[in-house]
Parts: structure tokens; C-alpha cells; sequence
């Protein structure tokens, strides 16, 4: 009688909360300050700052930052402020139309060597451990791979794929894509300029349709789980501030990574300039998601069998979708520890 007394009150506080306060989760951002600004990137520092050395949060183009400070409870970047370290975050700031011109290179040879030397120049000069999730995993690895002098002494990365052949939202249309030499979509970010915003929050609901559909009974079969109901509240938040990607850059990703699927041999060309992840000296963490649709575990392993000069690359898997895997509930006790034990290892 006290468990239903109990679960009758939980579930009338969170409808109250949700209906006339604004919801139940918590969606405060960790306090930060700006150290560095520039174009396509402002870089923070989350306060207060711990010892040690620094590390950089990078996220993916098109996804707001915020996927690492999801919402209090749940925010990768609370965690390891909470664990006494410094930690500092990129952000990439909107685009528009004016930043259609810029492609994959535009990350690789100025925002992301500019936050990282930001971040080391900030902590005294030493050396950074990036956490990145998706495509930010991605451009980090080439970008180290580039230019091999910058102060990078990790690189953990979770949900970035390399392999497209392996990804289920990419396999049906691809014959199609093929057959018409990709102009399905080439006219379309040719003229609008990018990736429209809309569509990238599109495509991130597809990848999870059956949780979309399925949440409105979701959300009634929780209503005494707070913590539950916070979570779907803080991701709507998220999905609601997705951005647009430059055309040139959404153009690149198409036609190289989708179409040629370059990535998979760990090599990309950009005009006659390759990069080979074979060049990534750093040890490497890799995280997959056992039930990650856009970034399969096939597709993400891949990365192991590529960074063959890397000092370590260490592979895990752990619960949860594209985004749950690095900032879904489970992740607090799985990707979470493997990035905290992966930190500690290469700790200076």
C-alpha cells in the first residue's frame, strides 16, 4: 500500500511538472568560459576547472553541442568536471548560407587544430585528450593524422562510423544513388546551400522511427519515472536544435564517404591532398552502440582495423542509439567508464 501511496505521488508531481512547470528535466547547461573565438568555433572552459591535463569535447556538424551537457544527471561534461578534470568544449555556432563554400578541410586544418592548441595553451601547454562523438570522431582522427605535431595525447571516440556498407539507412538507396551517379540529392544542397536543418533532424528521427512512434505510450507507462521522463525531454531539446550543414561540406560526406565509401580503407582525398588514418600516432578508444542504427558496430570497428599505427586502439561496446551510447542513461555506467579508464591509462 506505502509502493502504490508512493508511485501515485511520483506520477502526480511529474504530470504537474510537465504540464505547468515546464518539464522535469533539469536542462541547466554547466556553467563555462569562452577562452578562444573564431570563425565556425568557440571554444570553453567548464568551471571549475580540475587538474591535469586538458580534455576537448568535439562534436559531430550539424549536432548541437549540447550532446555532451544532454541535461544535470546526465551530461558527459558534468561527469568529468564532477571527476576533478579540465575539460573544455568546441562549438561550431550556426550555419549559413555565407559558410556554404566550406568543405571537411575547413574542420581539419582550422577549427579543430585551433581548439586543440586553444585548450593546450590554456592548460599550461599540455598535451589534450579529445573525446569526440560521430563525425567529430572522425575529423579528429584525420586531423591528427594531418598534422601529427599538434599537442594531441588521445583520442577517444564513440559512434563514428567508417564503414557505410554497414549502416541499414544507407544499404536500400544505395543502388539508386549509384544508377544516377549520385543526383538524388546533389541539386538539391547545390541550391538551397546546404543540408537543410530540417532534414538532419529528419533523418536522426528515422534512425530511432520505432521510439518515435512508440513514445506517446512511452510517456504514459513511465509518468512515475522522472528520470525516464527527463531523458525524453532533454533529448526532444536536443533534436530540436539540430543545424544545417555547408553544402560543400554536406557535398564531401555524399559523394566520398556515401557514395565511394572511401573511409573504409582509412584513406580520404581532397583534391589531390590524401589523409591516412594510418598516420594517427595517438592511442585510440573506440565505443560502438549495440543498438546504434547510424553508426553500426560493424561499421565503427572498422576504425581498428585501419589505425594500424596508432600506440593502442582499444574497442567497446556498450547500450543505447547514435546518441544514447554517449549520453543515454545506460552510458553513465558503460561508455562513461571506459572513457574515464581509457583517460586514466594515458594519463601524463
Amino acid at each position: 500500500m506505502t509502493w502504490f501511496s508512493d508511485a501515485t505521488g511520483n506520477v502526480l508531481d511529474n504530470v504537474l511538472d510537465k504540464a505547468l512547470r515546464g518539464g522535469v528535466a533539469d536542462l541547466r547547461p554547466m556553467p563555462r568560459t569562452l577562452i578562444d573565438k573564431g570563425p565556425n568555433r568557440s571554444v570553453y572552459r567548464f568551471v571549475p576547472p580540475g587538474d591535469g591535463e586538458p580534455v576537448l569535447l568535439v562534436p559531430p556538424l550539424a549536432a548541437p553541442s549540447l550532446c555532451f551537457d544532454l541535461r544535470r544527471g546526465c551530461s558527459v561534461a558534468e561527469h568529468l568536471v564532477e571527476q576533478g578534470r579540465r575539460v573544455y568544449l568546441v562549438d561550431y555556432g550556426t550555419v549559413r548560407f555565407g559558410d556554404r563554400r566550406l568543405g571537411l578541410e575547413h574542420w581539419i586544418d582550422e577549427v579543430l587544430p585551433r581548439a586543440i592548441r586553444a585548450a593546450s595553451t590554456d592548460a599550461g601547454g599540455r598535451p589534450v585528450h579529445v573525446v569526440a562523438w560521430c563525425l567529430g570522431g572522425i575529423l579528429s582522427l584525420l586531423t591528427h593524422a594531418d598534422q601529427p605535431e599538434l599537442p594531441v595525447a588521445s583520442i577517444a571516440t564513440v559512434a563514428a562510423p567508417i564503414d557505410m556498407t554497414a549502416i541499414p539507412l544507407i544499404a536500400p538507396i544505395k543502388p539508386l544513388v549509384d544508377v544516377t551517379n549520385g543526383w538524388i540529392l546533389t541539386p538539391v544542397y547545390r541550391a538551397l546551400g546546404s543540408a537543410p536543418r530540417a532534414l538532419v533532424k529528419r533523418v536522426f528521427q528515422l534512425s530511432a522511427l520505432d521510439k518515435v512512434v512508440t513514445k506517446p505510450y512511452a510517456v504514459l507507462s513511465h509518468l512515475h519515472d522522472r528520470d525516464f521522463l527527463a531523458q525524453l525531454e532533454a533529448v526532444d531539446r536536443f533534436t530540436d536544435n539540430m543545424a544545417a550543414y555547408p553544402g560543400r561540406t554536406f557535398g564531401q560526406m555524399y559523394h566520398r564517404f556515401f557514395r565511394a565509401n572511401d573511409l573504409s580503407d582509412g584513406e580520404v582525398d581532397f583534391g589531390g591532398r590524401r589523409i591516412s588514418l594510418r598516420e594517427v600516432t595517438a592511442p585510440v578508444l573506440v565505443v560502438a552502440g549495440t543498438g546504434d542504427s547510424i553508426a553500426p558496430q560493424r561499421a565503427v570497428r572498422r576504425l581498428v582495423d585501419v589505425l594500424s599505427g596508432a600506440g593502442e586502439v582499444r574497442f567497446e561496446t556498450a547500450p543505447g542509439g547514435h546518441l544514447g551510447v554517449l549520453a543515454g542513461r545506460g552510458a553513465r555506467t558503460t561508455t562513461w567508464r571506459y572513457v574515464d579508464e581509457f583517460l586514466a591509462t594515458h594519463a601524463g
